[in-house]
């Protein structure tokens, strides 16, 4: 394991299951306060209690990302608590599975809401002060769904192809400033993902499916190189990358035979 966050101090969100609590444990080890920020206090505090038993400096701050002013709000009271955000992993989100248009508003609507307008508008909050500071890493969740248009996740992959897009113009435009932003796009991984977006898994998310740990080392590594972005495991990269050579129609019917349940 490469890369010591000694002094450093990290915000992971979305930090009460799956990935985020994988970021935590990675970013902790490394020697890094943490701060942990999610909707779920218990499990957050349970996780807390793990790092803290390992030595580990944690802080937790129960908050509805989906919120403004709570985005808002949590960034003042990081501040007045002297808590400078070094790394800033921006984790929660969600997808919903289905037909686009049998699909409740609400559910999409709070989607977009954290998978883009929380990543977007959090960036925002801590990135100015990273830069002043001349020191700074971001790294936010994509997915390999960014890479071609996904039936039955079309709203999901839009937004990851937004995230995609966003984090590596962030880090040309932060490029001579200290801080860089890279983008982690992961296949499926063991998570409650495909339960909360209700779909069972497919044969091909069953076999390309990787362990939660292993892809949060793979992000965490990549940021701390200074890559704009990496793909998790060699086959979600061979399929990303090979949807360049298609037309987006094509791209688009193969992805949707892949998620056909």
């Amino acid at each position: 394991m490469s890369g010591s966050l000694t002094g450093r101090t990290a915000l992971v969100t979305g930090a009460s299951s799956g990935l985020g609590i994988e970021f935590a444990r990675d970013l902790a080890r490394r020697g890094a306060a943490v701060v942990l920020a999610a909707r779920s206090e218990a499990p957050m505090q349970a996780l807390a209690s793990e790092l803290r038993a390992a030595g580990a400096t944690v802080h937790v701050h129960c908050v509805d990302l989906a919120d403004a002013a709570a985005r808002t709000a949590l960034a003042a009271q990081l501040e007045a608590e002297g808590l400078a955000i070094d790394v800033l992993v921006n984790n929660a989100g969600f997808g919903v599975f289905g037909a686009f248009a049998d699909t409740e508003w609400e559910r999409l609507d709070a989607m977009l809401a954290v998978d883009v307008v929380a990543l977007t508008h959090l960036t925002r909050l801590f990135v100015p002060a990273m830069r002043a500071r001349g020191f700074g890493r971001v790294l936010q969740v994509a997915s390999t769904g960014a890479f071609q248009p996904t039936p039955s996740y079309a709203a999901y992959a839009a937004a990851k192809s937004y995230v995609l897009a966003f984090s590596h113009a962030l880090d040309v435009e932060l490029r001579g400033s200290g801080v860089r932003c890279t983008v982690v796009s992961p296949g499926v991984t063991a998570t409650q993902f495909l339960a909360v977006s209700g779909q069972r898994a497919t044969w091909y998310q069953r076999l390309t499916r990787m362990q939660a740990p292993a892809v949060a080392r793979q992000g965490v590594e990549a940021m701390l190189s200074g890559r704009s972005g990496v793909i998790t495991g060699w086959i979600n990269a061979l399929m990303a990358h090979g949807t360049r050579l298609m037309p987006r129609n094509v791209a688009a019917r193969v992805a949707g035979v892949l998620m056909r349940n």
